[in-house]
């Protein structure tokens, strides 16, 4: 196979797995947002900045007001929470709500 093909087969194989566990309806900047989000938390629950995943390398070529929106969705899905008793612009990912039904995120 060559290295094209290759390519081809694990971007597809990808996005099966995103969405067998109900990423599939997010755009490719509300994915990455996502994951560069959980992949700065060492543990469930942990606060994040905004600008921790802001600088993550996944979404450093995002333009500022596409990053921004694509935080307003995934907080609008759940997927992402403001952090309680903290400054603006910190959150906490749910990871725990993955895979679940989109209208059970709402």
């Amino acid at each position: 196979m060559d290295k094209l093909g290759s390519i081809f087969e694990l971007r597809e194989m990808l996005r099966q797995l995103e969405r067998d566990v109900g990423l599939g309806e997010l755009s490719r900047t509300e994915r990455d947002v996502l994951l560069a989000a959980h992949s700065i938390c060492k543990r469930p629950g942990d606060v994040i900045s905004s600008e921790q995943i802001r600088n993550h390398t996944l979404v450093q070529s995002v333009a500022q007001a596409t990053f921004y929106r694509a935080i307003r969705t995934l907080l609008g899905h759940g997927l992402l929470e403001r952090a309680a008793e903290t400054k603006a612009r910190s959150y906490v990912v749910r990871s725990d709500l993955i895979g679940k039904n989109p209208q059970e995120l709402q």
